[in-house]
């Protein structure tokens, strides 16, 4: 053992006054000699000290000192030094600033695709609503256009669908509403969370950060209803204004063309809006969907229609959330922030049996008004009561708090 030990620290000794020797010549050390940064004779004797190596496995001149330690390439025994050839690894600069929320970003190719292309046809028909609101009515063309565009969107389970995509992306704004939906998809699995998801969307309403993502929705959803209201209260005025138009009070020959209108509407609808091109503020959060037109001027045959705020009290009864609405957005918004590829559950989710029914209903009225009447001036009323009266109803995220006489009648 001492034999080998004076065997290895000799070599060493001799390997480093050879380098001296080439670099007292004015020549370049020979590049099979590696040393590292900083290192001196002294730690090249330390590491032949610490190498149990026996005289015959004893280092090549022709590696370095490093190689024969099992160290990875480039490193000295011990990770202490770097070989010359090496940059030195630079540690990554800290950051204390936390990740950021998963905030949608709206624009972004591929991303959240599905649900924003539905989101964009809920938004398009607010739109539609708000140039409704702003149109002159100086001719029945202008009746017709109105109640075509809105028409378009009532054919099919479009309208549903496109709010609850929409209203999703608003709750999906939340952090710690989407965090917690993903820690029990990390307990659980991703099968058994979209499972209980889909048997009962209500149950994430309890999810941390759900009262949050429930009042955004509700608050979201509600300003887009009294907008619609708004607009179908003009239209009713706009009813009983219109009788003192010689157009307006000519009796209506194209009864059986409106209704074709109504019928193939929904086969004409081209969505115009992009939810891409209304972010022109990217810090400020997803509201309304009337928000997105706001700044409008209201034109109308009689100027800007002053309308009373749309209160939270039904008669004596004041409004809460609909759990079974709001429950099944919220559910939507979940799954989006775990989807893994398979839209079958998503797909299911954005279907709302009940509303799609309602705005049935109300398309079935608005054909049956517009069938019964005799005037110009009376598309006006069928376009305040069916298409957007009724649809605004059908569309509201909140339902009347039953009270006491209510309840007693119940039991």
């Amino acid at each position: 053992m001492i034999e080998a030990w004076i065997s290895a620290a000799a070599l060493a000794i001799a390997l480093q006054s050879g380098g001296d020797a080439q670099q007292e010549d004015g020549m370049t050390p020979a590049p099979s000699i590696e040393r590292s940064q900083g290192e001196t004779p002294e730690a090249d004797e330390s590491a032949a000290e610490t190498s149990d190596v026996p005289e015959s496995e004893s280092p090549e001149p022709g590696g370095s000192q490093a190689g024969s330690s099992g160290a990875p390439e480039g490193e000295a025994p011990g990770g202490e030094g770097r070989s010359a050839r090496s940059e030195p690894d630079e540690e990554p600069a800290s950051t204390d600033e936390p990740p950021a929320g998963p905030m949608l970003a709206l624009g972004a190719d591929g991303e959240h695709a599905p649900l924003i292309e539905n989101a964009e046809t809920y938004a398009s028909y607010h739109a539609d609503v708000d140039e409704a609101g702003r149109r002159e009515l100086l001719s029945g063309d202008d009746l017709d256009a109105t109640m075509d565009a809105l028409a378009a969107y009532y054919g099919d389970d479009r309208l549903a669908d496109a709010q609850i995509a929409y209203a999703a992306l608003v709750a999906a704004q939340h952090p710690e509403f989407i965090d917690s939906v993903r820690s029990v998809v990390d307990y659980y699995g991703y099968d058994a969370a979209a499972s209980g998801l889909l048997n009962d969307p209500a149950y994430v309403t309890g999810f941390r950060g759900a009262d949050m993502a429930t009042d955004s929705v509700v608050d979201a959803l509600g300003e887009d209803v009294a907008e619609i209201n708004d607009v179908a209260q003009r239209y009713r005025q706009a009813a009983y204004n219109l009788q003192t138009e010689a157009w307006a009070q000519r009796r209506a020959r194209d009864r059986q063309e409106r209704l074709s209108a109504i019928e193939s509407a929904s086969d004409r609808l081209e969505v115009r809006f992009r939810l891409s091109e209304a972010e022109a503020a990217p810090d400020r959060p997803l509201g309304s969907a009337a928000a997105l037109f706001e700044g409008r001027a209201d034109a109308g045959p009689d100027g800007p229609v002053v309308l009373p705020q749309l209160q939270l009290n039904v008669g004596e009864q004041q409004l809460q959330p609909d759990e079974r609405r709001v429950g099944r957005i919220l559910a939507v918004a979940a799954l989006e922030s775990i989807e893994a590829g398979d839209m079958s559950a998503m797909d299911a989710l954005l279907s709302d049996p009940g509303v799609e029914r309602c705005i049935a209903w109300a398309r079935l009225d608005l054909a049956q008004c517009v069938a019964a009447g005799h005037f110009k001036y009376e598309d006006s009323f069928c376009i305040a009561e069916h298409a957007l009266a009724d649809v605004a109803n059908c569309l509201t995220a909140t339902r009347a708090i039953a009270g006491p006489e209510t309840q007693a009648m119940s039991n």
